[in-house]
């Protein structure tokens, strides 16, 4: 039997607003516990909720973003259910009339090109966050989160893999991040996501019982998650047992899911009219306002890059990974100084390496687009080599130096001499007879190995374009 895997997913995104969706209280991450809240996000009685119109714009335009139908007259439904970190025992919701419907989105994987349906987005509030202490065997309520806007992006049964999955949720976060609505942090819990999967046998048209697993907190655990829980239900109906519709939860350090509870359906949560909020209307000039102020999304950006200055789509995908490094990108690019191959070989080699280990983004750095664009100039018109560009990277992109201070300070600039080259030459040969034997019995790679030893004797200075050419003369 050949299964097939079924998913779908229901991606929980905090908007970057300023304040919560119902009350004043700051969306501040972090805080001391219980600090970021007041009477109407806590449920006290008496107070009533009323709705940030910020809120409102930021999910219109991820609806528009993600190609859906905005509705035009919505409105907020309760969700009930009794659970120590929602103080009010119900949650403000959308279930009848979400803002937004039927949406799609394109993903790549090696496997090919695919859309992903959305079935809909709509706004809701969080939930706070329970803190198991272990030493006091207490549970305590932090209802900070409580009331933070959210959207909710429900997609249909579309997905058969994880890496589809992942390429989705990629595609997603840029989008968002491109909108500024979010900053889709996955350690802050501004970007969370629910996995509901079953199985089928291969060409079968009938769902199978799915489950919800919950606590994905990367990208990585997600992949991990998909594929435990497919094996898992292909196990226990492979023993003639019957897959349990529940919702689990994902423990990544033992690479396995537990049984948290069983799944409710919509009806359990008794979803009725919010008779605190009014109707929402979305009038057609804050559709189309909203409209204009979308950007060029990373999907046209990509191809643009692809098509305007002929980057592979590897180079160009991860360049177009967040606005600000597509935007550093292309200041460089209108700057003229240096071939776009050789910015995009920069900034997706050193550069993120060194903001890899320093853990910092580049606008955290002294490196302008102008200076990175000066030191590529110099390696292009061979006034220093590659090697040597790699040394003055790593001075000025903490210190105000420029490519030439550093240049200069260091005596990196490139012997193109050839008669202080052929001394150089003429010594590595002299103290490596054995590899000019190899290369003469036909060690091609010898060649290689004679011109690194050239290059470390010049102390990285020497032209490497020179140097093989004197080497090949002086070999025969």
């Amino acid at each position: 039997m050949i299964w097939e895997t079924v998913i779908g997913l229901e991606t929980h995104v905090e908007l970057a607003t300023r304040t919560k969706i119902f009350c004043s209280c700051t969306t501040e991450f972090g805080g001391d516990p219980n600090t970021h809240c007041c009477p109407v996000c806590t449920g006290m009685p008496g107070t009533l909720p009323v709705l940030n119109g910020r809120v409102l714009e930021f999910a219109v335009k991820a609806g528009l973003a993600l190609n859906c139908q905005i509705t035009r007259y919505s409105r907020f439904d309760r969700k009930n259910y009794f659970y120590p970190d929602l103080p009010k025992a119900y949650q403000i919701s959308q279930l009848y009339l979400p803002i937004a419907r039927d949406g799609a989105v394109s993903i790549h994987t090696d496997a090919g090109d695919k859309t992903i349906r959305i079935h809909e987005l709509h706004m809701e509030e969080d939930a706070g966050k329970l803190v198991h202490d272990p030493w006091a065997d207490q549970t305590r309520a932090d209802y900070n989160r409580c009331g933070v806007p959210l959207i909710e992006i429900v997609t249909e049964p579309d997905f058969r893999s994880a890496d589809e999955v992942i390429a989705y949720l990629e595609k997603l976060k840029e989008t968002l991040a491109y909108l500024g609505v979010s900053d889709c942090k996955m350690q802050e819990g501004s970007l969370r996501c629910d996995v509901n999967l079953s199985v089928r046998p291969l060409g079968s048209r009938t769902l199978g019982t799915r489950t919800e697993m919950k606590n994905l907190s990367s990208f990585k655990a997600i992949a991990r998650a998909v594929d435990f829980e497919a094996g898992r239900q292909i196990e226990l109906i492979r023993e003639g047992k019957r897959v349990v519709q529940e919702t689990r939860r994902w423990d990544d350090l033992a690479g396995k899911n537990y049984l948290l509870r069983s799944k409710e359906d919509a009806q359990d949560y008794r979803y009725f009219p919010e008779p605190d909020l009014g109707a929402i209307v979305v009038p057609e000039e804050l559709l189309e306002a909203l409209r204009a102020t979308i950007p060029e999304l990373p999907g046209a950006k990509l191809l643009r890059y692809m098509k305007e200055t002929g980057l592979p789509f590897f180079d160009a995908n991860l360049l177009c990974e967040n606005p600000d490094k597509a935007d550093y990108f292309e200041k460089c690019l209108a700057l003229g100084l240096c071939q776009p191959k050789a910015v995009s070989n920069w900034l997706l080699g050193d550069v993120s390496r060194i903001l890899n280990e320093k853990n910092k983004a580049i606008a955290d750095t002294r490196l302008t687009p102008e200076k990175l664009c000066q030191m590529i100039a110099l390696i292009e018109k061979k006034t220093i080599s590659n090697t040597a560009g790699k040394t003055v990277l790593e001075e000025i992109i903490w210190s105000d130096k420029t490519p030439g201070d550093v240049v200069k300070e260091k005596g990196l600039a490139q012997i193109s001499d050839t008669s202080a080259l052929e001394a150089i030459v003429q010594s590595v040969i002299d103290a490596n007879q054995k590899v000019v034997a190899d290369f003469h019995g036909g060690k091609t790679n010898a060649l290689g190995f004679l011109v690194g030893q050239c290059m470390r004797q010049s102390k990285g200075q020497g032209n490497p374009a020179i140097i093989r050419e004197l080497l090949e003369k002086a070999l025969g």
